[in-house]
């Protein structure tokens, strides 16, 4: 079955017909013998197995795939592969837009072939490289960036796809803005002098929601040069929180010159532990602290921001951050925020960290009423959470969280997490090794979570009774 571009795809065997399919992920079937996951609540029931082999989720629920690696786009670009962090935008009527990042390396040559200019690169004349940050040293535009799906909520239809960032490297996350806008993360430190590019890379870029077509892909080089891996903003203030994907990672925040205007610059900080100069919040060697505990903090200013000895969280530590064991997804709703630390705890299959900013954020008054973290969620069993990444905070108040783990044997489960702190399964992904699941966001009616696969591409949107389970 040949698969329409502008088709709506029913999780079907169709939707994993395309080209290159089997080169890059093997499906598997569970074993009756052990399940692969442990809840600790029993949120919306058992997982039944998909029989198309995609994605399993509990009776009532549904996919559809919506969009795909290599599908010809409505620019006449192929959707990339490496479908990784995304944010959902309400576009008026019925329609949303979906923002994701592809998280193409130019370190490697078969990243290349899966960018949006083919395998062998036969439609890179349709690319804009003036709109590209960086480019190869032969002048192709770097493939890394963004793609946005326009779909439309009520006829369950992908309208149209289209490139609106390209010439960056390892987009892997980021987060929404308040205003209408994606803030794509490169998580990568790369320069001229160790990979085939003629630009530093490590920034941040913005790509506006409404854009129908690609944006210059201009550095927001105020927030900093790192392996940045997501962003949140708390709309109250206009702060933006950053998370870094290192295992010696810090925990920053953003505080903008004039709020909505990123680009005018602003002050850069990370996190420390208010009395304990260099904590370490991860519990690998020695226990700092334990699940339900707070700590109050302090944020000290980081120099030398755009980092060209790429040593940004090691100056920081120096001067008294706290570390974070690879800060990953970060989502902001209720006056707080949830991130994951994908290899904190003494098994290092993951915490959630949770953060309460002062009531006087970013103000002088916030040494009298500091801001609070807690350490939420620590795994003790991998098949309870293993190695939590993206995550979202349902309109219902639960998380939801894309499980990473690479390997041959291991599959990668959506997580609820009950605010109580309990953690239920709501999907399996069938596909092992690189084969992470991400990007999850749910439409703006609550009624339709959206999350990626990865690896092999591919975009879904899950329906059924969400009602069913808000304890």
């Amino acid at each position: 079955m040949r698969l329409d571009r502008r088709g709506l795809i029913t999780g079907s065997a169709a939707a994993l017909a395309f080209t290159g399919l089997g080169r890059h992920a093997q499906a598997q079937t569970p074993g009756a013998a052990e399940e692969t996951y442990l809840n600790e609540v029993a949120g919306y029931g058992p997982l039944a197995p998909d029989p198309n082999g995609l994605f399993d989720l509990p009776e009532g629920f549904s996919y559809q795939v919506v969009s795909q690696f290599g599908q010809t786009m409505d620019d006449g670009l192929l959707v990339p592969g490496n479908a990784d962090g995304m944010a959902c935008f309400p576009l008026g009527g019925s329609q949303v837009a979906l923002i994701k990042n592809q998280e193409l390396r130019p370190t490697s040559a078969s990243h290349r072939n899966w960018g949006p200019a083919g395998f062998n690169q036969e439609r890179i004349g349709l690319i804009d490289a003036s709109r590209a940050y960086d480019t190869f040293k032969d002048g192709r535009p770097l493939p890394g960036g963004t793609t946005t799906i326009v779909y439309d909520l009520e006829t369950r239809r992908t309208v149209r796809q289209h490139l609106s960032l390209i010439g960056t490297a390892t987009n892997c996350c980021g987060g929404p803005t308040p205003w209408g806008s994606w803030l794509s993360c490169e998580e990568t430190e790369l320069t001229p002098e160790t990979g085939d590019v003629t630009r530093p890379h490590g920034f941040v870029f913005e790509v506006p929601a409404d854009a129908t077509g690609l944006v210059p892909a201009v550095p927001l080089k105020a927030m900093g040069r790192f392996d940045h891996e997501a962003v949140c903003i708390d709309p109250r203030t206009g702060i933006v929180y950053l998370t870094e994907d290192k295992v010696d990672g810090l925990f920053y925040r953003f505080i903008p010159e004039r709020p909505g205007e990123l680009i005018r610059g602003g002050r850069l900080q990370a996190l420390a532990w208010r009395g304990q100069p260099g904590a370490d919040t991860r519990n690998h060697e020695a226990r700092a602290w334990s699940v339900g505990d707070w700590r109050e903090v302090a944020w000290i200013d980081v120099h030398e921001v755009e980092s060209p000895n790429g040593d940004l969280r090691m100056r920081g530590h120096a001067d008294g951050a706290a570390l974070v064991a690879r800060g990953e997804g970060i989502w902001f709703g209720g006056g707080e925020m949830y991130m994951t630390a994908t290899s904190g705890g003494p098994i290092q299959r993951g915490q959630i960290l949770r953060y309460v900013p002062s009531p006087e954020e970013g103000r002088p008054g916030e040494a009298r009423r500091p801001g609070r973290m807690q350490l939420f969620v620590e795994s003790t069993d991998e098949k309870t959470l293993n190695m939590g990444d993206n995550l979202t905070i349902a309109p219902w108040g639960h998380l939801i969280v894309c499980e990473d783990n690479y390997s041959s044997s291991i599959r990668n489960h959506l997580k609820g997490v009950t605010p109580d702190g309990r953690v239920y399964t709501i999907g399996r992904n069938v596909f092992t090794g690189n084969a992470e699941l991400a990007g999850c966001v749910f439409a703006p009616d609550g009624r339709t979570l959206f999350l990626n696969i990865y690896n092999p591409g591919l975009t879904l949107a899950v329906t059924g009774p969400w009602a069913a389970f808000r304890r």
